[in-house]
Formats: C-alpha cells, structure tokens, sequence
C-alpha cells in the first residue's frame, strides 16, 4: 500500500514544538493561494481576517470539495510559511497583517 505524501507544518509559537503533517497537495495548494493573496495585498499586508476568504477565491472548486476545513488548513499552512520565513507578521500594525518574508 502506497502512502501519501505529507508535509510537516511547524508553528512559531513559543514553547509550542508540535508538528502537524498535511498531505503535500493540500499544502502546496494553500500555500500557493497564500503566497498570491500575500503578494496581491501590497505592502500593507493581508489581514490574516481575510486570508481564508482570500484563498477560497484562488483555489478550485475540485481542490476545495476535496480539502476539508478550509480556515483550519489556512493557519496550518500560514504558521509553516512564518517558520520558513516565506511570510511574516507586519510589524506595528493591529490585528495581525501578513506581508512577504524579509518586510
């Protein structure tokens, strides 16, 4: 029996060392929805209360029957994106923004 791929998503959190392992097409199609809604928001940053309808509206009608909790995945693949550094909280700013790694 073959078996899936999965990726593991770490959290920045301190004192929080868990690993959550989604399979690799689930995480790479959300990253990929995040890193456009990212990058489409400027250098304002995305509120992180827009980024599940932010995805919704970039991933497919196939890959959303087939993902499952759309908001849990989006935090999952969120925090992971901020451990590797590919995006980061905007710093100064309110509720939480998300801009490109580096900003």
């Amino acid at each position: 029996m073959e078996t899936e791929e999965r990726i593991a998503c770490r959290t920045p959190t301190e004192g929080r060392d868990g690993v959550t392992r989604i399979p690799a097409w689930k995480y790479h199609a959300v990253r990929r929805a995040i890193l456009h809604a990212v990058e489409g928001a400027g250098p304002e940053g995305l509120p992180f209360s827009e980024l599940t309808g932010a995805v919704r509206a970039r991933l497919s009608a196939g890959d959303l029957a087939r993902l499952g909790a759309l908001g849990w995945h989006c935090t999952t693949v969120k925090l992971e994106l901020e451990v590797a550094g590919e995006i980061a909280r905007l710093p100064g700013s309110g509720p939480q923004r998300l801009v490109r790694g580096g900003a």
